[in-house]
């Protein structure tokens, strides 16, 4: 069901935020930095794949992306909704029993039997394709994706996400080069900003984040060094 209700942006952000921190999807530790897949040292690390054990949470979330798929790209923008291997393929279903369009998947890369295929589903040439995943760093990981969705003949000319980093510079002008719009709902400032409002974390450890956000590659680069 499309919702009836559009609450303002910065609205979504920040009970998106709240929510994240609700359930226990974000993790600051400053003193043992986590591993980010890049292998570089992160005071922060967030966990969107527990929101699908959250009924109301996630209907809610499912919502606000809804709503900001709508109202950033268009209400009748989509003829199909794909969502990446593997943290993409649940909100990806949710979102297109939303817009009453069908949904699909795509392979990290080809199975390796059969057809050997990375798409999943019913993809056509010509529709065009909405790639829905929990979250975005630097962007990179989409590109494979999109050009997946491309290879059938379809278009792919935006992507939608639970959260967004927005602390690496380059990321959306990596995604726009490609011709790829973002569409998100929360970032680590709007995170940062609802912990520190609800006293979540010790202020020490929030300041400590909040260095690392301002410069993440400096403060990536002094704690390898040491």
């Amino acid at each position: 069901m499309i919702p009836s209700t559009f609450p303002t942006k910065d609205e979504i952000a920040r009970l998106t935020a709240r929510m994240l921190l609700e359930i226990g999807a974000v993790n600051f530790n400053t003193d043992e930095p986590y591993t980010l897949a890049s292998g570089l040292p992160s005071p922060s690390y967030i966990d969107c794949r527990k929101l699908i054990s959250f009924p109301r949470i996630r209907s809610t979330l499912m919502d606000f992306m809804t709503v900001e798929i709508m109202r950033e790209a268009g209400f009748e923008a989509f003829d199909n909704i794909a969502g990446g291997e593997t943290a993409g393929i649940p909100f990806a279903a949710m979102v297109a029993e939303r817009l009453a369009l069908p949904m699909t998947y795509v392979r990290k890369k080809p199975k390796g039997y059969g057809k050997n295929a990375r798409i999943e589903g019913a993809m056509s040439e010509g529709q065009s394709v909405l790639l829905v995943e929990d979250l975005t760093t630097d962007g990179g990981s989409k590109l494979s994706f999109v050009d997946a969705i491309r290879d059938t003949g379809a278009t792919c000319a935006a992507t939608a996400v639970i959260f967004y980093y927005d602390i690496f510079p380059e990321t959306e002008k990596t995604l726009g080069d490609h011709g790829v719009q973002l569409i998100h709902l929360c970032t680590w400032w709007d995170v940062l900003t609802e912990a520190k409002a609800q006293g979540t974390f010790s202020t020490e450890t929030l300041d400590e984040v909040e260095r690392f956000l301002n410069d993440p590659r400096a403060w990536q680069k002094a704690r390898a060094n040491k």
